[in-house]
């Protein structure tokens, strides 16, 4: 049976995890950073050719999980690793298949999405309400609803969604994901600096 956390424990794992941000926080922000820029990139190209979307967008979610399994290893004892790791492979998943199986059809891309979203948006659901109440953790939790919200948005209007929205929706999931992660980063730069880990 699984014994209750106490209060010193909690306190013992938030510290802890705070540290690790604080020590750790370029990695979490150039995970935002590369998150942000591949959020950019999938917004400017939602109406290419439906190959070449599938394409582009398969090797924006192979980088982007690359960078997040990457990032999972670079703070291994950070709560959120087990989340960040299953995350980035989803994405690294959902990325090989349509980056190297680009003549599936765009309805089974649609599907696709839409349990990746509804995945990563429970899992950043999880993954904020274990940092907090580390600064950024609102916007962690925010970003799992956005999340959540497109796997909904893109189920609601099948099949239709397939083929103009499912870019832009791409691209404004990454840009929630990125800005969490800076941050987290940021929050973690300035405790770094003012010296929180130390006094610790």
């Amino acid at each position: 049976m699984v014994q209750p956390l106490s209060p010193a424990d909690i306190e013992a794992k938030f510290i802890a995890s705070r540290r690790l941000i604080a020590e750790k926080w370029g990695w979490f922000l150039a995970l935002g950073i590369a998150l942000i820029i591949t959020g950019f990139a999938a917004i400017v190209f939602p109406f290419l050719a439906t190959v070449a979307a599938k394409t582009l967008l398969g090797w924006l979610f192979l980088i982007g999980g690359i960078v997040m399994v990457i990032h999972a290893f670079q703070a291994p004892a950070w709560q959120g690793f087990l989340w960040s790791l299953l995350v980035g492979i989803l994405y690294v998943v959902a990325g090989g298949y349509l980056a190297f199986f680009p003549l599936t059809g765009l309805l089974t891309l649609a599907f696709l999405l839409v349990i990746l979203f509804a995945v990563e948006g429970v899992f950043e659901i999880i993954m904020a309400f274990r940092v907090r109440p580390h600064e950024g953790w609102g916007f962690m939790l925010l970003s799992g609803i956005a999340a959540l919200a497109v796997a909904v948005l893109i189920a609601l209007d099948l099949p239709s969604s397939a083929t103009w929205a499912l870019g832009l929706l791409v691209g404004i999931n990454l840009l929630f994901s990125g800005w969490s992660y800076v941050f987290l980063a940021l929050a973690g730069k300035r405790a770094h600096e003012s010296g929180i880990t130390a006094a610790e």
